[in-house]
């Protein structure tokens, strides 16, 4: 019979040992996952798991709350607060989850109910796992467990959807959910992947101050290596599903054993604002003047872009970037002509999308390929990878047959992907994959400007470094303008030519890659910069510690 153990300083909140999972499939066959897999968590402490897609770190995430499909098989033990999970029936898995161990995921209004306030969704929580909690009870406990994870205004938040919320604040609402019973163990799977760099780093501040206020064990499944430099006490590196290394973080870095953990780490972006040989300036391929861009919220004005002007040279890469809500995708929309403009002007090449007709429009659009932050979003999952990178030659250049066949494989050439796949569908490929798919349909029609709105931010870092490297040669070869949207600064500093910064829908600083990055005037932009994770732990916890101590 399984007894919840008390938490102990010098014993595991999670043990697992020698943890097999594999997958059977409907013909009969069995796809391994993960492989004598060993790591524990002890209390008040910070292990990140590292490694790429398909290296089996959430599959050995969601074991430990038995979230497997029913096609699992898994050996091996797990414990959890003492309790033995793996085949535990599902009495023993109720009293284990949202009570011993929580989950945080990476898309908070996922896991939130829009037709609920997040204060009931926090007193369902106490009601279920704490039913002899009171009504007010519950109601203080969840004005409490707000204002914990630091969100402003618990007192009115708590009566808040969560669509009237920013993604920052709803995973400050997702982490007070999982902390409402006084978890020994907190799993936190990519919960700051989709954040800006501000947001994140205030997440990862508020973790780090619950784990020290509350002693919970946190297991970090991550692919950002500035996260682990900057939060982690241990470090777990998995690929193709088993360990390859498991080091304390300032070791890690410093000594890296595995050849793989080594790879891992010189793939990581680094900004550094280095001064590297500049394009020869030309004509504008984009001109924006005075754009103003407005929405309607319940039936007033929401302005989203207000008088911004930007200009991108032929052949030369712009980044965009600012928090979440700064307007800088909007602006990627109206360059496409889908967002409602108020005011401005958006000239490329020659015309004016504001003014154009819709004749002018169908003719532009030719002229403008588009990679989206999710492939899988982008891609029809019922059509094969070829028919996705042939659909723009078949409807704008009318190709058919083997003109069309010979022009597919090309593109996918151009992006490295085997002329084998062609017949796959998306489902089939990882997200890198997936990515380059989406790169050769946005440049099948040889398009003067590229928006590409954060292409790589939800990709493993050695998948990011082969995406940016692919996307800056196509650049180079095709000679196609850019404007490039993201929150990830060290992705910038490698990819761009000129920079431009975004704050509530106002640009605040741009030029040059080398002066904004290295030279900044705006105090916004230093901010971002400081708040940018690096890889180096040193450098990390003295930032952590300047900002506690000004705190």
């Amino acid at each position: 019979m399984n007894v919840k153990q008390p938490p102990s300083p010098d014993r595991p909140v999670l043990d697992v040992s020698r943890l097999h999972v594999e997958f059977r499939t409907s013909d009969g066959g069995v796809v391994p996952a993960v492989e004598d897999v060993s790591l524990s968590v002890m209390p008040g402490e910070i292990v990140a798991v590292v490694g790429e897609s398909g290296s089996g770190k959430s599959v050995t995430a969601m074991s430990v709350l038995g979230l497997l499909p029913d096609n699992a098989v898994c050996t091996g033990s797990v414990r959890v607060g003492g309790i033995e999970v793996l085949g535990a029936g599902d009495k023993v898995l109720a009293s284990v989850r949202g009570v011993t161990a929580t989950m945080v995921f990476q898309d908070p209004f996922g896991a939130l109910d829009p037709v609920f306030t997040v204060g009931y969704q926090i007193r369902e929580m106490l009601r279920r796992h704490r039913p002899e909690t009171t009504g007010a009870q519950r109601r203080e406990r969840a004005v409490e467990l707000l204002r914990m994870v630091e969100l402003p205004d618990p007192e009115e938040r708590v009566r808040a959807y969560p669509h009237q919320l920013s993604g920052g604040q709803a995973q400050r609402v997702v982490i007070a959910m999982a902390l409402a019973c006084d978890p020994q163990v907190l799993i936190a799977d990519e919960p700051t992947t989709a954040l800006d760099v501000t947001v994140q780093r205030e997440i990862l501040d508020v973790l780090i101050r619950l784990r020290d206020r509350i002693g919970t064990g946190v297991l970090l499944i991550t692919h950002d290596m500035g996260v682990v430099a900057d939060v982690a006490d241990r470090v777990v590196v998995m690929r193709h599903g088993v360990v390859e290394e498991s080091q304390p973080t300032d070791a890690l870095f410093a000594r890296p054993a595995a050849t793989y953990t080594r790879e891992l780490l010189a793939a990581v972006p680094r900004l550094t604002a280095e001064d590297r040989p500049e394009r020869t300036p030309s004509q504008p391929a984009l001109t924006v003047s005075d754009l103003v861009v407005e929405y309607r919220r319940g039936g007033r004005p929401a302005r989203a872009v207000d008088g911004v002007g930007l200009e991108i040279g032929q052949g030369r890469i712009l980044a965009l970037v600012g928090e979440s809500g700064s307007g800088k995708s909007t602006i990627g929309r109206a360059v496409i002509g889908l967002a409602p403009v108020r005011r401005g002007t958006i000239v490329v090449d020659g015309v004016d999308v504001v003014s154009a007709s819709p004749k002018e429009l169908r003719v532009l659009r030719r002229r403008i390929g588009v990679v989206f932050q999710n492939p899988m979003g982008a891609l029809d999952p019922r059509w094969t990878i070829a028919d996705a990178v042939g659909e723009p030659l078949r409807v704008h250049r009318g190709l058919r047959g083997d003109a069309l066949r010979t022009r597919v494989r090309e593109l996918l050439s151009a992006v490295e992907v085997p002329e084998s796949w062609s017949g796959r569908y998306p489902h089939e490929l990882s997200g890198g994959q997936r990515q380059r798919v989406s790169l050769a349909r946005a440049i099948a029609l040889d398009p003067m400007l590229l928006i590409a709105d954060e292409p790589t931010s939800a990709l493993d870092v050695s998948v990011q470094a082969t995406v940016l490297d692919l996307l800056r040669r196509l650049q180079e070869e095709l000679r196609f303008s850019c404007l490039f949207i993201s929150h990830d600064l060290a992705v910038v500093d490698a990819l761009a030519d000129d920079v431009a910064v975004m704050h509530a829908g106002v640009v605040v600083e741009q030029g040059p890659r080398v002066e904004v990055l290295a030279r900044p005037r705006a105090d916004y932009t230093r901010r971002l910069l400081d708040a940018a994770p690096v890889p180096d732990p040193d450098v990390q916890a003295r930032r952590r510690r300047e900002r506690f101590a000004a705190a």
